[in-house]
């Protein structure tokens, strides 16, 4: 059986933050993990919470249906929930969405920004002002297979330290051990693979078919 298509979840704007940090936190000794939560968790909380809507209607604008978004806001309070009683820090990023326009996130600090005037090319982030930034594309990937993979690796950039970036935790949170600065995320590489037909014919081949 062919895996069910990805279907992405449309997210209209990146919040304004990043996340949460607790504060008076007691008996943890700062060990407490962060809690991740995805962008479309954070946009059914905006949605339902902020702008008061019912499931139906942040269904429409997510381009979801009713009881997936049901699913997602209950993870998202969820992990909310878990983050106020363990006294955990918050980090809002992944998950499988697209932007509602056309939105740029910056190689260097993370920020993300957008082109309100679409006469004019973006040079660089309104932030720190860095040449070095990416598009967020809107595309829907028929299976997870067509989705493209990104080798990761976060960097420091004060002294330039490189290592892989580890799964669920933000390079932000990590500490560069060479020189103590917080590092970044390094710019994504695209990975070649191989789909299940090319696999197959190059198979064929390799007999002589």
């Amino acid at each position: 059986m062919s895996p069910r298509p990805l279907r992405l979840r449309k997210v209209s704007n990146p919040p304004v933050i990043s996340g949460f940090k607790p504060y008076g936190v007691k008996n943890n000794n700062g060990n407490a993990e962060a809690v991740f939560l995805h962008f479309e968790e954070y946009e059914a909380l905006r949605l339902c919470d902020y702008e008061l809507l019912n499931h139906h209607q942040a269904s429409l604008i997510t381009e979801v249906s009713r009881p997936t978004l049901t699913r997602i806001y209950a993870r998202a309070r969820q992990k909310l929930a878990e983050a106020f009683v363990m006294g955990k820090q918050i980090i809002i990023e992944g998950g499988k969405i697209y932007f509602d326009n056309r939105w740029f996130v910056c190689n260097t600090c993370g920020c993300y920004f957008n082109n309100p005037d679409k006469q004019e090319e973006v040079t660089g982030c309104p932030l720190c002002g860095s040449k070095s930034f990416s598009g967020i594309n809107d595309v829907i990937y028929e299976s997870e297979e067509s989705a493209p993979r990104y080798s990761a690796l976060c960097i420091c950039p004060e002294c330039g330290y490189e290592q892989d970036h580890h799964s669920g935790k933000s390079c932000k949170a990590e500490i560069c051990p060479g020189c103590g600065h917080y590092m970044i995320r390094k710019d994504p590489v695209p990975i070649k693979t191989s789909t299940k037909k090319e696999k197959h014919e190059s198979s064929d081949h390799q007999h002589g078919k």
